[in-house]
């Protein structure tokens, strides 16, 4: 595999290279997966030296994107690999330490890009487990056999279940106000309000609080849902995630599908795989983003070939490489290849077998995926041209963009399926349609009267599905004005802008994750309270106190 790209733009020198966020488990140096008939236990076992970038140790079950990008790949093996799994662990093998959070000495290091996108994609891989929780069988137990901080705490909010020990040491915190001057970075006062339902007063006490809660307060205040002594934790995590495995109807004897590397090149040009293909124009600071439908239809029984499945894989890897090695890219362009009657003929194999484990799990990646590109921090146009195959689950990405373009050729279609309405939801829960038309119903229901019969160029116009409809004559100048006038605007601005934009008036937690993120990442992150020379972040663990700047803005 070839790869002589671009750095990574870094004031700290610590981002010399890209990052890959491919692994597996033979290539663990931070996760242990284990299994014991439907029950997975992932234990967190953090090599101090084995970081993702250099500069600081990993200790204290301390964690960077390296971590996460193992813990990310984890629970997709378990999704597809282990169908007889129906509850997952996740504990420390350190000694009275569960997790100490996100590594200060990192964050410290980073440029402020990498540490939006770092805490980023930890919430995307928290907000994973949650989906799988509603949608796969699947229940999560923190089992928080130590101390258990921060971003360890956050990884503990996104279970089930969060078990404490009570050996009169370990503790629950969010210290990161009292400590680094910045909020907690993976939906941590989000899940104590909005989940937790912790008392407003209690979650002011307890983020300020550096040292936290333990033992019977943690639980009286719902911080923790159970506390067990020493001698009879192991014995109560066992029993509690097989009682929580009886609730699952994931199958037990079902074969699962083993997930291969993907096939894939990286080159100067950018990243192609054999059904996704990222073009990169430099010199325009876009990419466009190419998604391209099989010339065959197969079912199920294909296994991690099946399109849906290896398309999804690939764009999920596309984009998670865009949005980390590619920071001044900022307008991604969407386009698919290939007949849409084969999108819909897809589109109709899951919805028949969506109650089956496998499909089901596939489903799941598809939904994740495109709500990955929802929140991502890029503009993003759909270029519909003929050719395309706009159909159906593909017609997701043009609902996801923020401007669609669709040139007016008589061949030039738009199709919608059943996939359009409810088994894809954006990150707020609704269908994109849903979103784009504020939940309206008459125009939501006379769009569902056309599943299956092409919309044309003008009928897509008249319903609002796209932004611009060129004539041949137009559509190249027309096309580059909007794609140079993008380009020319301020990314800051412009993030502000998507982030307020995507979600429409329908808000979840997840929603509010991602948006409160955007806003104080890119405040508080860059403020010299926090990254400033005396900042808090700056001078942790020098034994200086930091100055802060005591207005109030």
């Amino acid at each position: 595999m070839q790869y002589n790209r671009a750095r990574l733009a870094s004031a700290s020198n610590i981002e010399t290279e890209s990052v890959d966020f491919q692994t597996d488990p033979s290539r663990y140096r931070h996760w242990r997966l284990s299994f014991d008939g439907a029950v997975a236990t992932l234990t967190l076992d953090v090599q101090e030296d084995a970081t993702i970038r250099p500069g600081y140790k990993l200790k204290l079950n301390s964690y960077d994107l390296g971590v996460d990008i193992e813990l990310r790949d984890a629970l997709e093996r378990i999704r597809f690999e282990h169908p007889e799994v129906r509850s997952v662990v996740i504990t420390s093998a350190k000694p009275r330490v569960f997790s100490s959070g996100a590594n200060i000495y990192m964050l410290g290091l980073s440029s402020h890009a990498w540490k939006v996108n770092f805490c980023k994609f930890t919430n995307e891989t928290r907000n994973g487990i949650e989906d799988s929780s509603q949608h796969s069988g699947l229940k999560f137990i923190a089992a928080c056999n130590g101390s258990t901080a921060g971003g360890g705490y956050e990884l503990a909010l996104a279970c089930d279940e969060i078990v404490l020990i009570d050996d009169r040491s370990s503790s629950v915190s969010l210290p990161e106000i009292p400590l680094l001057g910045v909020l907690p970075g993976t939906g941590g006062l989000t899940r104590l309000t909005g989940k937790r339902r912790v008392r407003r007063d209690h979650a002011d006490v307890f983020c300020t609080t550096p040292e936290g809660l333990q033992g019977q307060r943690a639980k009286d205040w719902r911080l923790v849902d159970e506390i067990v002594k020493p001698q009879q934790f192991n014995e109560y995590i066992h029993r509690r995630a097989e009682e929580l495995a009886q609730l699952s109807d994931r199958p037990a004897d079902a074969a699962g599908v083993a997930l291969p590397p993907l096939k894939r090149s990286i080159d100067a040009a950018g990243y192609h795989y054999e059904y996704v293909d990222a073009q990169l124009d430099r010199a325009a600071r876009t990419v466009t983003l190419t998604v391209r439908a099989p010339e065959k239809i197969s079912g199920p029984e294909a296994g991690a070939a099946w399109w849906p499945l290896a398309m999804s894989r690939e764009l999920d890897d596309a984009i998670l490489n865009l949005r980390t090695n590619e920071l001044d890219l900022g307008l991604w362009i969407l386009k698919t290849v290939g007949d849409p009657k084969t999108v819909l003929a897809f589109d109709a194999l899951i919805l028949e077998h969506a109650s089956e484990w496998f499909v089901r799990e596939v489903l799941g990646l598809m939904r994740r995926t495109f709500g990955r590109l929802d929140v991502t921090s890029r503009s993003i146009f759909a270029v519909i041209e003929p050719g395309s195959c706009f159909a159906g689950s593909l017609l997701e990405l043009a609902l996801s963009a923020d401007r669609v373009y669709m040139l007016d050729a008589p061949e030039n279609q738009l199709t919608f399926s059943e996939m359009n309405f409810g088994p894809l939801p954006a990150p707020n829960r609704l269908s994109r349609i849903a979103n784009r038309f504020y939940q309206a119903t008459p125009a939501i229901d006379a769009l569902r009267h056309r599943i299956g019969t092409p919309l044309t160029v003008r009928e897509a116009v008249e319903t609002g599905l796209v932004t611009a409809a060129p004539d041949d004559l137009d559509w190249a100048d027309e096309l580059r004005l909007a794609i140079e006038g993008r380009a020319a605007l301020s990314p800051d601005a412009l993030t502000g802008l998507e982030a307020n934009l995507r979600f429409g008036d329908h808000e979840t937690m997840e929603t509010q994750i991602f948006g409160r993120l955007s806003a104080w990442q890119n405040w508080i992150f860059s403020r010299p309270n926090a990254v400033g020379p005396d900042g808090a972040l700056k001078v942790y663990g020098t034994g200086t106190r930091p100055k802060f700047d005591r207005d109030r803005v």
